[in-house]
């Protein structure tokens, strides 16, 4: 994986963590701490072989287990036994007394000089060379099996000479007790139908180990890269450019990262620009050149007409541009496949195995010989029908033809929007305005173009840009300039949800006054911030239709913006007019206005509360947006999809889940906000609480750009919740009361945050009985003939906290009606927080009935992880005199940490005082004095290090 920075550049310069080949870690870890043990792993060049195995002998060497590594070189003429001979060289520390060594072990002494004075003395030589090799894989067998548990790693082994591959055979085959042996090869770098050992080798069932094999990094593995590197001058589209141009290969990633780092200064708007002048690293180069040094002509001839075609081709159209006869191009190209010159990568299209090879190899063919198959393409290509005219753009501007370029681009763009083909589309208008003396009415029609579409393709900055540097031309017509604006506008506020989008889309309005088909639908968008009059944008909108001269597309952006006004407030007329929507319509955008509408609606019933509809919902989005080509919208549902898992209890792995998928989508705020708000319910749940606070103050940092505000008004709800918890009403009043103010404000009674019932009990707690009474009237008004089963529940809740103490039998029935509402949603986590709650008005009265609802709570809790809302239920227990939910007796634990000691360990791991602790798992301080004595001890650590002690897992 990749090396550390700090090896390779400038003393104090940021570096590089281990990332994207944790499971592979710990595969080969498992491995070999259950030895005898082979471990394959397998990858090509640069794709971070050596990194794995470092990162595993540092964890191996902790644990103290002797680690002998040897390296393989390219050499003409490699030393027999020498990466093995070369690894021996260093287990003088691990050796026992001479006389526990096998005799046979002294056939090594001439080789391993420095240890001669510790191995046994050489036996007699056998006089031929096969009898020789055979004694030297007995000495290094009999050595091997002297140290004991080691561990021998043989890397680059596809370069190793024969001898050793047969050496490591045997020893794979008739494995001394406690050997693990590690191997890294590159597949590529064999002959067609060598073996890495020399012979065909299956690891006998006996044997533990794995055969790893290594695959490309992700693109938020990237991200993680280029953050650790350049710091705030990491952007999304400069991890876009740098994935895209190393395919995840991690020596590329590395390189160019150093590039960067080193230049001075940095402008982050144009590292991403200027990454592609940024040279191949200089060791995939050589081995790229390699491999096609030795091509024979005519597959080298072919190797270049792939290198200037650029995409994957067929047999005939490589044949035809290197001008080869097709009798004898099939054999040329099977040389270059079985050199790995080449790859197939479907049904007759041949490729290179990554850009860069691509590029490597372009560069290898002189210039006039370049000019030449680029013309011979441009020549080919015309002949196909119908005519690739996106490839044919790409041939004429590599050999000068501007004007050419420009014709075939325009026309390869009016193509592609005319079938709906938006990634394409988008990427040849960039290109088109980019330039700087673009005829008028060609870059009037790009802008306009591009304007339309830009919601729903990606690179989002850099349609930012144009469109921005394109509405400062003075020039531009009032109509247009309203329609680029318009794209601009939603630009912002879809993919950013920057309120400052909304400016300008109030501004097209009354710009595209004679294009109602477009004002409509800046109308309509100017309908979903809900910190304006969404309504009566929405009627002025439907209004201007009902005067004429809109088009389907503009009647279906009303639909779509009519329903989602209905689900904001929880209308039950919202669930018939769904079936309305034309979802067979052959118009791509009515269909993509019928995927926001499903989308939309969807999200919504979420925070209504009506998560199976929400689910079948947002599954019918994402598979009529594949159909319509709206490939934005499946990140906002991939989203939701997460945010469900959260709700439905699926917990394990979700932070990790959706922390990856806001580094998949940069782009989408939606994504670390739903990130943090999940991060902040579950840091608050296992008692985390100044984590889930700082995961809750971020949200509401965002609250004055959002043109929603339930994310905001969760985040105040989770805040509120934490500080009650810690016994700081005042403070949790401090943040509800403003978030209050909003709920009522936008009049989002019907979407559950949750607000109310923590409100009412921080009014409660702070002896604001009369507030708390109003807000739960106000509460109830707002509900009145709402379809929103979360905001009942919460309801629910409210009513029972004030009926508390003077009315415990209503108190009940309210907490009973709360509990079976969540449980019909399907949310576990808030049905066993309502059966917590129930607990409490029946202790008096029916004490086991509330150990019954109190058990079923922490049952709940324990599944899920939740260790404070679970330490919580067990002293209630314990308050009742019950037996301990767990059903287990006491037992002792030895060494090994028991329950509660792991829960008081994590704890320590996060940084928690021992009276933090105390609070979150509801026990005494002496108690988690006595529990951190015994962990400190147990982990042989000071308290500082129980972090890292966790982390290595064992």
């Amino acid at each position: 994986m990749a090396q550390q920075l700090a090896d390779r550049s400038p003393a104090g310069g940021p570096g590089f963590g281990f990332v994207g080949r944790r499971r592979e870690l710990a595969r080969v870890l498992e491995a070999v701490r259950h030895e005898p043990a082979v471990v394959l792993i397998e990858g090509e060049a640069g794709i971070g072989k050596s990194r794995l195995i470092r990162e595993a002998v540092l964890a191996l060497a902790a644990e103290g287990r002797p680690v002998l590594t040897g390296l393989c070189h390219p050499l003409r003429e490699p030393i027999p036994f020498g990466p093995v001979t070369d690894a021996l060289r260093e287990a003088g520390p691990w050796l026992p007394p001479v006389a526990r060594i096998p005799p046979t072990a002294g056939a090594l002494a001439p080789l391993l000089p420095d240890l001669a004075d510790h191995l046994p003395p050489p036996p007699p030589h056998p006089g031929d060379a096969p009898a020789e090799r055979q004694l030297r894989i007995q000495a290094v067998r009999s050595l091997l099996a002297a140290i004991g548990r080691v561990v021998l790693v043989i890397d680059d082994l596809h370069w190793a000479d024969l001898a050793t591959r047969e050496l490591l055979l045997v020893l794979a085959r008739d494995m001394p007790a406690p050997l693990s042996l590690v191997l890294a090869y590159r597949p590529q770098d064999l002959s067609p139908g060598e073996h890495v050992l020399g012979s065909a080798y299956r690891r006998p069932p006996e044997l533990a180990g794995a055969t790893i094999q290594l695959h490309p990094l992700l693109e938020h593995d990237v991200a993680d890269l280029a953050g650790a590197a350049l710091g705030p001058d990491s952007s999304p589209p400069l991890v876009r450019a740098l994935f895209r141009r190393s395919e995840g290969l991690p020596l590329v990633v590395e390189e160019d990262l150093l590039t960067l780092v080193e230049r001075e200064p940095r402008d982050p708007a144009a590292l991403a620009t200027d990454l592609h002048r940024t040279p191949v690293p200089a060791a995939l180069r050589e081995t790229i050149g390699e491999r096609l040094a030795g091509l024979p002509e005519e597959s080298a001839a072919l190797v270049d007409a792939a290198a200037v075609l650029a995409v994957p081709a067929a047999e005939a159209l490589l044949a035809a541009v290197a001008e080869i006869a097709p009798e004898r191009s099939t054999e040329a190209l099977a040389l270059a496949l079985q050199a790995r010159a080449l790859r197939e990568s479907g049904p007759d299209r041949y490729a290179f195995r990554h850009v860069l090879a691509r590029q490597v190899a372009y560069e290898r063919v002189p210039a006039p010989i370049r000019t030449r198959l680029h013309r011979r393409a441009i020549e080919v290509l015309r002949a196909h029908t119908p005519p690739p005219l996106v490839q044919i753009a790409h041939h004429l501007q590599a050999v000068g033809d501007r004007d050419g370029w420009l014709a075939t681009a325009e026309a390869a763009a009016r193509q592609a929007v005319e079938v709906d083909d938006l990634g394409t589309a988008a990427g040849l208008l960039r290109q088109l305005l980019e330039q700087d003396d673009l005829p008028a009415a060609l870059r009037s029609w790009s802008a306009l173009a591009l304007a339309r579409m830009v919601v729903d393709v990606a690179d989002a900055a850099d349609s930012t840009r144009i469109l921005g540097r394109i509405l400062a031309d003075p020039r531009l017509p009032g109509p247009d300039r309203g329609e680029i604006r318009l794209g601009l506008g939603l630009l912002l506020v879809n993919q950013g949800q920057d309120r400052a989008g909304f400016r300008e889309i109030e501004r097209s309005v009354e710009e595209l006054a004679d294009r109602p088909s477009r004002a409509v639908r800046a109308m309509v968008a100017l309908a979903i911030d809900e910190k304006r009059d969404a309504s009566a944008w929405l009627d002025r909108a439907e209004r201007t239709e009902r005067q004429g001269g809109c088009d389907e597309p503009a009647r279906a952006s009303i639909r779509a913006a009519r329903l989602n006004l209905l689900a904001r407030e929880g209308d039950p007329a919202v669930w018939p007019l769904l079936d309305e929507l034309p979802r067979g319509c052959e118009d791509p955008e009515v269909r993509r206005h019928t995927v926001r509408a499903l989308y939309n609606v969807g999200d919504l019933a979420i925070e209504l509360g009506h998560d199976r509809r929400a689910g079948e919902l947002l599954d019918e989005a994402i598979d009529l947006g594949r159909r319509a080509l709206a490939p934005k919208i499946e990140g906002y549902i991939l989203i939701d999809r997460l945010r469900l898992e959260l709700l439905a209890g699926r917990w394990a792995g979700l932070e990790e889940r959706m922390a990856a998928l806001a580094r998949d989508y940069p782009d989408l705020v939606m994504a670390e906000e739903e990130r943090r708000l999940a991060g902040g319910l579950m840091a608050a749940a296992r008692g985390e609480w100044a984590r889930a606070l700082e995961h809750f103050g971020v949200v509401a940092e965002t609250r004055e750009k959002e043109f929603t505000t339930t994310p905001a008004l969760r985040a105040a709800t989770g805040a509120v919740g934490v500080l009650l918890a810690r016994k700081e009403p005042e403070r949790a009043w401090a943040v509800a009361e403003p978030a209050l103010a909003e709920l009522r404000r936008v009049r989002a009674w019907p979407r559950g945050t949750g607000l109310v019932a923590v409100a009412v009990e921080a009014a409660l707690a702070r002896g604001d009985r009369k507030g708390a009474q109003g807000l739960v009237a106000e509460a109830e008004q707002g509900l009145r003939g709402r379809d929103a089963p979360a905001a009942t529940a919460e309801l629910l809740l409210a009513q029972g906290l004030l009926a508390l103490g003077s009315d415990d039998a209503a108190a009940v029935r309210c907490f009973e009606a709360a509990r079976d509402t969540w449980q019909r949603i399907g949310r576990p986590y808030h049905e066993a927080l309502a059966a917590e709650r129930l607990a409490g008005p029946l202790a008096a009265a029916e004490p086991d009935r509330a150990a019954a609802e109190l058990a079923a709570a922490a049952e709940t809790f324990d599944e899920l992880g939740a260790t404070s809302d679970l330490a919580r239920c067990q002293h209630a227990l314990r308050e009742l005199s019950q037996p301990r939910t767990t059903g287990r007796g006491r037992r002792g634990y030895g060494r090994q940490l028991s329950p509660r000691e792991r829960q008081v360990a994590e704890f320590l791991a996060q940084g928690l005082g021992n009276q933090e602790i105390a609070q979150a798992l509801f026990l005494s301080p002496r108690t988690v004095e006595h529990h951190v004595a015994h962990v400190l001890e147990k982990l042989d650590v000071s308290r500082k290090d129980v972090r890292a002690r966790l982390a290595r897992g064992d």
